[in-house]
């Protein structure tokens, strides 16, 4: 499981409350409460009237309501509130999405990473050259192991085993110093993710390239968003050991 935050930075300690670079305030954790606050205080009609104007385009402090044109202040409280709420379900959602994102995005590097620690190039350097490049890429791998990014996936015993089974299967193509059985291989698996893929490449028969069976049955044990992510992560292997192929 990675794990991430998903604002970055710390309040500051001194007296300065706001900063402006380029006409735009910096947002910080106390400021960012602060209006919160307010902005459903004036929403629920107990402010000193209507939602704060936003000072950011991007992403707004506080809730916001339109009121022109409407009767929204007329609505009962609990209406009131389930409009807030649907608006930060929304935000909720969203923020996600960048989330998974971002992990997406760690994972290929570590994916990279991995792959290049397997490299059959690596065997013709001498010994003090081979003992640079571990260097080199153990010091990648602790930077990108200070990026923590977590998206909690509502997982079941059964379904963690599965998710866990799925990666060793996948580790093996990375660790195989055979691209072009790594190549097959990974097509199989991306083949029992979708029968409706389009093949990455057509140059080889059909039938080693058909689904894998035993992988599909442990795929089909995971939750749907790890599905997808599986997916994604076998779609980006298959490019890159398609390239590792063409290179031979």
């Amino acid at each position: 499981m990675i794990s991430a935050p998903v604002f970055g930075g710390t309040a500051s300690s001194s007296g300065n409350r706001a900063a402006t670079t380029g006409g735009n305030e910096s947002m910080e954790v106390d400021m960012f409460v602060s209006d919160v606050m307010v902005g459903v205080m004036d929403a629920m009609g107990g402010g000193s009237g209507g939602a704060v104007a936003s000072t950011s385009s991007e992403w707004p402090r506080s809730p916001r309501v339109d009121e022109a044109g409407s009767n929204w202040l007329n609505k009962p409280p609990m209406e009131r509130f389930i409009d807030i709420l649907d608006q930060l379900d929304t935000k909720v959602e969203s923020l996600r999405k960048e989330a998974m994102v971002l992990r997406d995005k760690k994972d290929f590097l570590a994916m990279s990473v991995d792959l290049l620690k397997n490299n059959e190039y690596l065997s013709g350097l001498n010994e003090n050259e081979r003992e640079e490049i571990d260097c080199y890429v153990q010091r990648i791998s602790s930077r990108l192991g200070t990026v923590e990014l977590n998206v909690c996936t509502v997982r079941d015993q059964a379904q963690e085993d599965s998710l866990h089974h799925v990666n060793s299967l996948i580790d093996l193509i990375i660790a195989s110093a055979d691209p072009v059985i790594s190549r097959q291989k990974c097509q199989q698996y991306l083949n029992a993710c979708s029968t409706t893929d389009t093949s990455v490449y057509t140059d080889v028969d059909p039938h080693t390239v058909c689904t894998d069976k035993k992988f599909e049955s442990v795929l089909l044990g995971c939750t749907l968003d790890d599905q997808k992510t599986i997916k994604k992560r076998l779609q980006a292997l298959l490019v890159y050991l398609t390239q590792q192929t063409i290179v031979h």
